[in-house]
């Protein structure tokens, strides 16, 4: 089996807080109006990126490190927003 470079680890929760998953869904709009802006600032850097990549041959790290950040928050959204947890994501993309 081939290993990958990414893994995600999600614990089973046997009780979830009754009132976060009631208001779930108004607590994740700042975090998806946060990420929705990233998104679009994301595409830019990946767009920049692939020219950098054609190029210089190598992807530059500053634009590893945003994109990086952007789809690990990313990912603590989704799985706060799917009831994988009820530890509210923080903003941030470290």
């Amino acid at each position: 089996m081939e290993e990958y470079p990414i893994t995600i680890g999600v614990e089973y929760s046997e009780r979830l807080s009754r009132l976060t998953t009631f208001f779930r869904g108004i607590m994740v709009i700042p975090q998806s109006i946060v990420i929705a802006a990233l998104g679009i600032a994301a595409s830019v850097v990946l767009f920049i990126s692939w020219w950098a990549i054609l190029f210089i041959g190598r992807y530059p790290r500053w634009a590893f490190d945003f994109v990086s950040g952007y789809l690990r928050w990313t990912v603590r959204v989704n799985g706060y927003t799917y009831y994988l947890t009820d530890k509210y994501p923080p903003f941030s993309m470290s």
